[in-house]
């Protein structure tokens, strides 16, 4: 947020110091379904009525498919005579773009022409969940730890081989200082940076944030790296399984649980056995329960099913360790504030609000009805330990999993639950008609 020694809050006062500044164009931005930006561009002179009366966009903008397609039966289309729905600036995500020639921008959040929110709108679906955290005197502290791929024009990686930590390969191209010069001037506070196991493949690391400015901040991260890596020439993404045999992205998500109004953590205890409170047993347990029916929330196409292979640090099963990569669940932190959860279920291809929203509204499942997540993993990896019950193979049978657990869809709202299962469920069978390349190479000249 822009805030200076006189304390400017209101998205007018932050437009004068704009205007000041020579900034002349304001970015409206609305996260849609996929965790993508939604954008539309006014002169800053105009951008101070649309703050006050909502500037209007096209109101299934945020509701589309991933090839931007209309989906019948997703509410916000024919439903309503593809009525508009207008944005409106929050103050706290207010950034000048670096990359972008005297341009500021502001996340949304989106209201029906009534005035009603529009429930199924990602960021909206999170403070939904925040607002019964709320209730439960809870907030959360969360910071997503992504991996993605620089690729050339013609989607062709930039080098090969597996290289790790390599120094050479950590800065290979200039697209990746770039973005380490860029990202704290959009308010992305970066911790790390290095090359990952697949060829052009990155994880570069930032700070968490509390409520809502955590997936602000991812969602903030992974626009930047896509706009960044085009104005190199690049294309830069965060699809889960990109090439066969090279390594997935994923997005694990790092959560604590804070008191609402201390803002004291509330997951550690070093007096007991495994360093954990009693609250934080029934996090955890809450997110085990319900891990079959949140998985297509956190592993949303069928790409993303393609990242889970053995012994690649992908989740397979409904598991949590102490310090065990191969767990759905790890506990980490060296310290009793420090301790927290990483959810290591979520792909590159997920929607940081909504991740975060699923993984708060499981966790609070847990504590409401006092869940006990068992044992943890050991002296195996989880994965390796046939005990454990398996997650969802398909995305088909996550959906169906989610279809049919009304606790879960009951928290992060029905209009949402039901836009959903529309949209995956059309991309769904969209993937299904298609005919692949390794259909005709395996059926065609033989058959």
């Amino acid at each position: 947020m822009i805030v200076d020694d006189a304390g400017v809050t209101t998205v007018d006062d932050i437009l004068d110091v704009w205007e000041a500044a020579g900034i002349s164009w304001v970015r409206f931005e609305l996260p849609d379904l996929h965790g993508t930006a939604r954008t539309k561009l006014a002169p800053l002179a105009a951008a101070r009525d649309y703050a006050r009366t909502g500037m209007n966009m096209y109101g299934g903008a945020a509701v589309l498919d991933s090839r931007s397609d209309v989906v019948g039966d997703s509410l916000y289309n024919t439903e309503v005579s593809y009525a508009d729905q207008l944005l409106f600036p929050d103050p706290a995500t207010a950034q000048i773009v670096p990359w972008a020639a005297n341009t500021g921008r502001f996340i949304c959040d989106a209201r029906r022409l009534d005035g009603r929110p529009q429930a199924a709108s990602p960021r909206q679906v999170l403070l939904r969940v925040l607002e019964q955290a709320a209730a439960m005197g809870f907030t959360i502290r969360s910071g997503a730890e992504y991996e993605n791929y620089f690729l050339t024009p013609e989607g062709e990686p930039l080098f090969d081989g597996y290289h790790i930590f390599n120094p050479v390969r950590n800065t290979f191209h200039p697209v990746v200082r770039d973005l380490l010069d860029q990202l704290p001037r959009v308010g992305v506070d970066l911790i790390s940076a290095n090359c990952e196991y697949g060829p052009s493949q990155f994880e570069i690391n930032f700070g968490p944030g509390d409520g809502v400015a955590g997936p602000d901040k991812a969602y903030t991260f992974k626009n930047a790296v896509k706009e960044i890596a085009h104005t190199h020439g690049l294309i830069g993404t965060f699809m889960s399984k990109p090439f066969v045999g090279a390594a997935g992205c994923g997005a694990h998500l790092h959560v604590s649980l804070l008191d609402a109004v201390t803002g004291t953590p509330l997951m550690g205890d070093d007096a007991t056995a495994d360093g954990l409170t009693p609250l934080a047993r029934h996090f955890i347990g809450g997110n085990l329960r319900y891990a079959r029916a949140s998985y297509s929330l956190l592993a949303p196409t069928v790409n993303c099913f393609k990242r889970r292979r053995p012994h690649s640090f992908a989740p397979t099963n409904v598991s949590w360790g102490l310090e065990d990569r191969s767990a759905l669940i790890r506990i980490k932190g060296g310290s009793q504030a420090s301790r927290h959860v990483e959810h290591r279920a979520p792909s590159g291809l997920s929607n940081p609000y909504i991740v975060a929203a699923t993984v708060l509204a499981c966790g609070l499942l847990g504590i409401r009805d006092a869940i006990n997540p068992g044992l943890p993993s050991g002296p195996l990896p989880a994965e390796d330990d046939a005990r454990h019950a398996q997650l969802p193979w398909t995305l088909r049978e996550a959906l169906d999993a989610f279809e049919q657990c009304d606790p879960l869809r009951d928290l992060l709202g029905e209009e949402f639950a039901h836009i959903w299962l529309a949209v995956r469920r059309n991309e769904l069978a969209r993937f299904e008609d298609h005919v692949t390349d390794w259909e005709r190479a395996e059926y065609q000249s033989v058959y």
